[in-house]
Order: structure tokens, then C-alpha cells, then sequence
């Protein structure tokens, strides 16, 4: 399943607010690693790909299945989904490196929604 269960199907997809959650996390790491802010980062990311997901592996069914492309984002999606139910470890560089490729799924992502939505 693609979206947690405490997100919601009717939510608008705030493309500004997802990319300041992203730089955020992105320009973290210089100085002391804060374990409760990266538990709110990932908690941010992991709703902002919840959102964004159902839509990427909506608009990857319309590409030709046999293509490379298709396995290609197909085989990206499932590992977006499976790196949302990591959890963030035990120490502070596996929180922060957990977050930060949040960040980049959650950036892969958006940057997709943008290109379908101006086709």
C-alpha cells in the first residue's frame, strides 16, 4: 500500500510546501543532528510522498508496460514505497541519511508531477 493510513485521499497537493520540507531537509547536517527534528522531517516527507505516489504509479500504467522506461519508474516507485517504511535507525547518521533520501524521492517525485502536468 502506497499511502500511510493516516493520510487522507482529498488533500491538495501544495507543491510549495513540499519543496520547502525538501530543501529542508536537503540543507540539514551542518552542526549537531537533532533527533526530533529529523523524526519530523521524515514524518513530513513520508506524508508528502503518500500524496504523490498514488499519482507517479497512476501516470507509470499509462506507459507502454513492455518498456524500459515502465520497468524503469515502476521499479523507482516500489523502492520509494519500500524506503518509507524504513524508519530512521538507531543513531543520528542513519536518521539523517534516512531523511535526506526522503527528501530526494520526495524531489524525484514532484519533479514528475510537474513534467506529466504539463504535457
Amino acid at each position: 500500500m502506497d499511502r500511510p493510513p493516516d493520510a487522507t485521499l482529498d488533500v491538495q497537493i501544495d507543491a510549495d510546501t513540499i519543496s520547502a520540507t525538501i530543501i529542508q531537509a536537503l540543507c540539514m547536517g551542518s552542526g549537531r543532528l537533532d533527533r526530533t527534528e529529523l523524526e519530523h522531517l521524515e514524518e513530513a516527507l513520508r506524508g508528502h510522498i503518500a500524496l504523490l505516489l498514488p499519482d507517479a504509479r497512476t501516470a507509470a500504467r499509462r506507459l507502454w508496460h513492455g518498456s524500459i522506461e515502465a520497468h524503469r519508474i515502476t521499479a523507482r516507485l516500489d523502492d520509494i514505497a519500500r524506503q518509507t517504511r524504513q524508519g530512521l535507525g538507531q543513531g543520528p547518521l542513519s536518521a539523517h541519511v534516512q531523511v535526506r533520501q526522503l527528501a530526494r524521492d520526495c524531489q524525484w517525485l514532484l519533479t514528475r508531477r510537474a513534467a506529466e502536468a504539463s504535457r
